[in-house]
């Protein structure tokens, strides 16, 4: 770790937060981008990078040792959020350092997810690095990390059977409807959204025979083509309360971020249904279904917490391979440690090698002035020995400066190795 600085990731997450909690942190990514972009108004908040899902909310950031303080208040101020100390206490959890780097490559594997396998979390990811770059908000510290997260992520999927048979959230929503109505051939389901996990439902849906598909979006154009997909039918959102009195089922996944359905239109649809039972099923954070909802007589009303008991029980098949894939963890971890203790030395290293290319540069272009016969193959060898002479030259010191990285003769050395060969001063690494 860069000498004085501190990496700390703080959030919370299915486990630690009910959905009525974690969707007062559910975050566009237009907010995320303008708050990292105001990031350097925090003392002693150095770099950042933000991950909001449906199932969880964390800052990954960079302080200077001793000010992980600054994390909470920016992370609060982001989600504009007064959060108490009780809060923190009994909805959060925080990570440094090393646990911090285990935390993220564990999320980036799924194996932090709800759905332990999922894919949908790598793509979240990456997504969070990518606004946080555009945002300027990542260094030397969050670069090496995620990028190094990521590649982890692939590695489990690519080496482990995690993935393989493994349970979304959407088919969870669709064993869900299949527990309290059997066969879902004969039922009529009205979906609300278009999106990612609109699609992945529809086609759970569409495996287990049904053949009465409606889906509702506000822009018609996405409700057609996802309708169109699967052979269901697209419903203008005006024309969505009027039909909700036909369905057997209601899935809904919208980002919107406030409720789409009220308790009076459900308590309208149930008087039309002659006692016939309605389940309502929402997956969305922020919810969409008002919670009131199902204290209505005749309204099954679930949302993504009550999924846990269908993911549950697909996850012994997958436990082995969960295994295996913290020992990838394990590895990455133990790698990733490592480099960032060399980073404190990196700038000293980068200087020295810098200089000595400088001095090899300028003695080559003197002797190619007093050697204007040489043919292009002889100058080739000539650039190759002096390039090896250099390398071999400073072999022992970059060996030595590796070792006492992150010890107690750290400083000694740079002082030593920047007076001998009249480096610069850096007043960043001291």
């Amino acid at each position: 770790m860069k000498s004085g600085m501190e990496l700390i990731a703080l959030g919370l997450n299915h486990r630690t937060a009910p959905v009525e909690i974690r969707e007062k942190f559910c975050l566009t990514p237009e907010k995320i981008k303008k708050g990292l972009e105001r990031l350097y108004d925090y003392d002693n908040l150095h770099e950042a990078v933000v991950l909001s899902t449906c199932n969880r909310s964390e800052i990954y950031a960079v302080v200077s040792r001793g000010c992980s303080n600054t994390v909470a208040s920016f992370w609060a101020d982001l989600n504009s959020t007064e959060c108490s100390r009780e809060f923190f206490q009994k909805y959060t959890y925080r990570y440094e350092d090393e646990d911090c780097v285990e935390h993220l490559l564990r999320v980036t594997a799924s194996l932090d997810s709800l759905v332990i396998g999922e894919g949908q979390i790598l793509s979240q990811v990456k997504h969070a690095y990518a606004i946080a770059q555009s945002a300027n908000a990542t260094g030397t510290l969050l670069n090496l990390l995620f990028n190094r997260a990521i590649a982890t992520g692939k590695r489990v999927r690519t080496e482990t059977r995690i993935a393989y048979n493994a349970v979304s959230v959407s088919y969870a929503a669709v064993e869900l409807a299949k527990s309290k109505l059997g066969n879902l051939a004969d039922c009529q389901v009205l979906l609300f959204g278009a999106g990612k996990m609109a699609e992945l439902t529809a086609t759970n849906l569409v495996s287990q025979g049904l053949k009465s598909l409606y889906v509702a979006n506000r822009h018609i154009e996405r409700a057609m083509e996802l309708a169109e997909r699967y052979g269901g039918q697209a419903v203008e959102w005006p024309e969505v309360y009027g039909i909700l009195g036909d369905m057997d089922i209601v899935i809904t996944s919208t980002g919107a971020p406030h409720y789409v359905i009220h308790k009076r239109e459900i308590a309208h649809a149930i008087a039309t249904r002659n006692g016939r039972p309605l389940v309502l099923i929402d997956i969305a954070v922020p919810r969409d279904v008002e919670p009131v909802v199902g204290e209505l007589v005749g309204v099954n009303l679930y949302n993504i917490d009550d999924l846990k008991a269908v993911v549950d029980d697909n996850l012994q098949e997958r436990h082995r391979e969960a295994l295996a894939a913290e020992g990838i963890i394990r590895e990455e971890v133990d790698a990733l440690m490592e480099r960032f203790t060399y980073l404190s030395m990196q700038p000293v290293m980068a200087q020295l090698t810098d200089k000595a290319e400088f001095i090899r540069c300028r003695e080559m272009k003197r002797a190619m002035r007093k050697l204007p016969d040489l043919t292009e193959d002889e100058w080739r060898v000539i650039e190759k020995m002096t390039h090896m002479i250099v390398r071999k030259m400073l072999r022992d010191p970059m060996c030595m400066v590796n070792r006492t990285a992150g010890t107690s003769r750290e400083r000694i050395l740079k002082f030593a190795i920047r007076k001998l060969f009249k480096l610069q001063e850096e007043a960043v690494d001291e």
